[in-house]
């Protein structure tokens, strides 16, 4: 195990010799004021947020310089636990090899231990997994904690749809932002510009605070008020993606795949609104709305296997293709997909998500993926008028 957050030298010493090169002393930073971040996750998109974050702490005196990062123990084929080699060699060598986290980024395995002292946590893992950790988690975090969470997916409950922000704040009673947009993790990694969008509730001052810790000179962040719509264009985009992947695995060109974006996006709207009738017109043009929408449906790894699924025929699984093509990372979209379906179903709503309801159908082999272009023959018998749902 890693050396805890208080006890680990070489970090100090980073600390210091940090201090020291911005002209000041290491007591300089030793405020009350300061803040303390802790990143829940560490595979793909967690460690390269845990890069951003990591370049802000060393700069902004509001904030302690070291980013303890939670990550879930793996052996590594080398004998080594992972979380060992990331503190030796500053680096994410199973889910972002070959870029430097920051030597302020320590990797601790402990979960409770690593949020302690932090009272700003970032939650970034797959979404299946958020129950299991906040329950572990009631009773071990800062009262003056706040949250923010990138993680694109939802939980389907008896009583109705559940955002991953309202789980964070119903378990642990805490404030939780959301942080969406057209970001392939990647490609932020080598710092190719991006945007992102913070959604929040009410407090402003809060959603600038996260603006600060994450917006770099490649990466921008803008706060939108309306954290269900910025949440949900980064959960449903996954959907989408799943349905321009068999498109691209059928071959049937960029003028089929453009018109099920456009359907994409307006069945993503539609369902907002129909979820959360508050949520905002405007928040489909950010980053989070349609700009994510698109660099997903042209990359990320929802569209990658899912034009393998159907170059296959839809013979081999999305379980075993995940597992071959993405070398431990999660897809999002298969079982977001399966969530919308339920939602869909217990409300009686298939018919007005015809897309929707196809990619679901297609993932679990009840149509073929040809079948993603023939649902267009049934037309959604809805229209939004003034910001909410209108049925015919």
């Amino acid at each position: 195990m890693p050396p805890s957050l208080e006890g680990n030298n070489n970090s100090n010493n980073t600390i210091a010799a940090a201090a020291a090169a911005r002209g000041g002393g290491i007591e300089d930073k030793m405020t009350p004021v300061q803040s303390r971040v802790t990143v829940v996750g560490s595979g793909n998109w967690g460690s390269v947020a845990a890069k951003l974050i990591a370049s802000n702490t060393l700069k902004l005196n509001a904030f302690h310089d070291e980013v303890s990062m939670w990550v879930f123990e793996e052996k590594l084929p080398s004998g080594e636990k992972l979380s060992e080699v990331i503190n030796r060699t500053n680096e994410n060598v199973k889910y972002l090899p070959g870029i430097k986290l920051g030597k302020n980024v320590v990797a601790n395995p402990d979960l409770e231990n690593a949020v302690k002292d932090a009272n700003m946590l970032v939650f970034v893992t797959p979404h299946q997994f958020m129950e299991g950790i906040c329950k572990r988690l009631v009773g071990k975090i800062r009262k003056d904690a706040e949250a923010i969470s990138l993680i694109k997916g939802m939980e389907v409950k008896k009583e109705g749809p559940c955002m991953i922000s309202s789980l964070i704040t119903e378990h642990l009673g805490i404030n939780c932002c959301v942080l969406m947009g057209a970001n392939i993790a990647n490609e932020i990694a080598v710092e190719k510009f991006s945007e992102a969008t913070v959604g929040y509730r009410k407090n402003k001052e809060i959603a600038d605070k996260w603006v600060q810790l994450f917006n770099t000179s490649y990466f921008m962040v803008s706060p939108v008020q309306d954290v269900e719509g910025v949440e949900l264009c980064g959960t449903l985009k996954n959907v989408v993606a799943i349905a321009a992947g068999f498109v691209d695995g059928l071959d049937m060109g960029n003028n089929t795949k453009a018109a099920i974006m456009r359907i994409g996006l307006r069945e993503m709207k539609a369902f907002s609104k129909l979820l959360f009738p508050s949520v905002k017109d405007s928040t489909f043009f950010e980053s989070c709305g349609v700009a994510e929408l698109i660099t997903t449906c042209l990359g990320g790894r929802n569209r990658k296997c899912a034009e393998a699924f159907a170059r296959n025929g839809g013979k081999r699984s999305f379980d075993e293709l995940e597992a071959e093509m993405l070398q431990g990372q999660k897809l999002q979209g298969v079982s977001t997909a399966k969530e919308v379906y339920e939602v869909l179903s217990h409300r009686g709503w298939l018919e007005l998500f015809p897309l929707f309801s196809t990619v679901h159908e297609i993932c679990i082999g009840r149509l073929p993926p040809a079948a993603i272009v023939e649902y267009s023959e049934h037309t959604p018998k809805f229209s939004l008028v003034g910001g909410s749902a209108r049925f015919f």
